[in-house]
């Protein structure tokens, strides 16, 4: 089966520019109070292991591990995970693709997809958030991170490079109810303002649940 192109465009994207996104981001979290605050809820309601889908670098899963969990990370870009592998050894990193997990049914106690599934074009996000809701569970936690709006940005530069990639911003209200069709029970939503000078948009926190 031939690859869709937004995969294959994503993945060129990140492997051109992983090595200079670890380095932009790498401590990125230090200085963002509302990020910490919702990766530490996450920690405390999942039980279970954690995949970190879309994990670029590693950062998330890191700090996730640092939090107790037990997590590994996922990501279509082949250098992201080598990037993950060498900043965080102790840590285990797949290549994948979220649109088709290479995981058993019911296996894990969370998924985190953090600023990940903004480059799924809408009309396939269903299907992802049901590949989510397989791999979980019951009882499995999920959480997204998102900026919020209702538009395709086409970008042609990224961190230092000449770059073809396409990213979605999504409205809240959508995503949730596209959750809701997946089979998760919402569980908390939360928008904040964007953080200059980086961010321009607001930034939304969703967390859902798998019911059992």
């Amino acid at each position: 089966m031939t690859e869709p192109s937004f995969l294959t465009t994503t993945r060129t994207a990140y492997d051109t520019v992983a090595a200079d996104y670890e380095a932009l981001l790498r401590d990125d979290l230090a200085g963002n109070t509302m990020d910490r605050v919702v990766l530490a809820a996450f920690a405390e309601l999942a039980e279970g292991e954690v995949a970190d889908i879309g994990c670029g670098p590693g950062r998330i899963t890191a700090h996730l591990a640092a939090l107790g969990l037990a997590v590994f990370g996922v990501d279509l870009s082949p250098e992201m995970v080598a990037v993950a592998r060498d900043r965080h050894p102790d840590l285990r990193f797949e290549v994948g693709s979220m649109t088709g997990l290479e995981l058993p049914d019911g296996g894990l106690g969370g998924v985190v997809a953090w600023y990940s599934v903004i480059h799924i074009p809408p009309d396939l996000q269903p299907a992802v958030f049901a590949e989510f809701h397989r791999v979980l569970a019951p009882g499995g936690r999920l959480l997204l991170a998102f900026q919020t709006g209702d538009e395709r940005r086409d970008h042609t530069e990224g961190y230092g490079h000449r770059i073809t990639l396409t990213g979605y911003r999504l409205p809240p209200e959508r995503v949730t109810a596209q959750l809701v069709e997946a089979g998760f029970e919402p569980h908390a939503t939360l928008v904040r303002a964007p953080e200059p000078p980086n961010e321009k948009t607001p930034q939304a926190y969703l967390l859902a649940r798998k019911p059992g």
